[in-house]
């Protein structure tokens, strides 16, 4: 048979590149490392700071997952929507802050927080709709947003306001087919963190064009600056809120993939809408997360101590310094803000400072080339000559 009769085709969306943006950019500068080179590769382009020595998990988490497996109550396939204990215990984590109470039914448990986008993706999705997202942002929601063919469109991030949303370009970009708009505080990949203002004034905006809120809190209250980490779900009652969060960043489990979605939405708007049932119909044709940890969130969330999160938070601040400072020594380096928040920053190249360097991708591969160092090119997050840095590792590597 000829490969012209083969009924089969690739799937276009999945073999277009664009999509995979991330994981491909990543993959060519790493094969730039030398083979032969002896000395130890300094990741600093992905977000997993479980791979440090210094950044452990607490005790008290891997107690409950010991636990919980051992008990034997927990081998078997979990509902769709979590188990009660977790969902309940994670209804209490998320209140905290809150104007009011979310309860179990407010809250979805799910394979870690990419599954959780891709749920409330699929929930949105219908014909000609489109989707706002922050740029520069997490790659995950545009691959994810076109492969349920919802259209994308950009927002800037203001680097000059601390990268807070051009909520003036939103409203010009918004359309009666648009159905959300993404947040993602504490930043990735710009280790901002939103004031309490302004997080305010994106859900008056959202309010203003009829749309939802997705607010990615993956990385909240890891923040070391002068802002602190406040909830857009605060804000449910002005524009409804789905909530993505994850216990891989603050506890330092990102293998553990477990993660939510959680709705801020006291009108019930969700409901009249028909957002809650679709998000629960996405759920039954997905893989539940473990139950053995889900059974053991309940112990995880409520007696993990804030010693703990002070250590973390501590490493990371005097981490962010530390890299703020160095990079301003550096003279084809740009690092406009200090970070406040999560495990990354933007640093913008210039490159008439550099000789033999055509783009940031260049000096990416060139840099894991001569000094085993990975960074993830900006042109990667629609910011062409900047490169994403994770201030943790960095420090930690010299630290160590």
């Amino acid at each position: 048979m000829e490969a012209k009769d083969w009924k089969f085709r690739a799937n276009p969306v999945l073999k277009a590149a664009s999509v995979f943006s991330i994981a491909r950019a990543i993959g060519d500068v790493k094969a730039n490392l030398d083979p032969c080179d002896q000395r130890l590769v300094i990741p600093l382009s992905v977000g997993d700071p479980s791979i440090f020595p210094c950044f452990r998990t607490a005790q008290v988490a891997e107690d409950a997952v010991i636990d919980a497996l051992r008990s034997a109550n927990f081998n078997g396939y979990a509902p769709k929507s979590g188990i009660l204990q977790a969902k309940r215990s994670l209804a209490g984590y998320l209140s905290y802050n809150l104007p009011y109470k979310l309860s179990p039914d407010d809250v979805y448990v799910t394979v870690g927080a990419k599954q959780a986008i891709e749920v409330v993706l699929t929930a949105l999705r219908r014909p000609d709709a489109n989707i706002l997202l922050p740029k520069p942002g997490y790659p995950a929601y545009e691959a994810l947003s076109v492969i349920n063919h919802l259209e994308v469109r950009h927002f800037d991030l203001l680097q000059e306001k601390n990268w807070e949303v051009d909520l003036n370009g939103i409203q010009k970009l918004a359309d009666d087919k648009t159905v959300a708009m993404v947040i993602i505080n504490p930043g990735n990949p710009c280790g901002n963190v939103f004031t309490r203002d302004h997080l305010e004034k994106i859900a008056e905006t959202a309010k203003k064009l009829g749309i939802l809120v997705i607010a990615d809190e993956a990385y909240g209250h890891l923040t070391f600056g002068s802002n602190q980490f406040m909830p857009m779900g605060m804000f449910g009652n002005i524009a409804p809120v789905l909530t993505i969060g994850s216990l891989s960043k603050r506890w330092m489990v990102p293998g553990w993939r477990i993660g939510w979605i959680a709705r801020s939405d006291p009108d019930g708007i969700f409901e009249e809408q028909g957002i809650v049932e679709c998000i629960k119909r996405s759920l039954i044709v997905n893989t539940e997360a473990a139950t053995f940890i889900q059974a053991a969130l309940p112990q995880i969330l409520e007696n993990t101590t804030e010693d703990f999160f002070l250590k973390t938070i501590n490493i990371l601040r005097k981490d962010a310094d530390m890299c703020y400072e160095w990079l301003k020594e550096i003279p084809c380096f740009t690092c406009l803000q200090k970070p406040q928040g999560s495990l990354f920053l933007m640093v913008k190249l210039d490159l008439s400072r550099l000789q033999d360097i055509n783009d940031d991708f260049d000096f990416c591969s060139k840099l894991a080339k001569e000094e085993s160092v990975i960074l993830l090119p900006g042109s990667v997050l629609r910011m062409k000559n900047w490169e994403a840095n994770g201030v943790t590792e960095l420090i930690t590597y010299v630290m160590d």
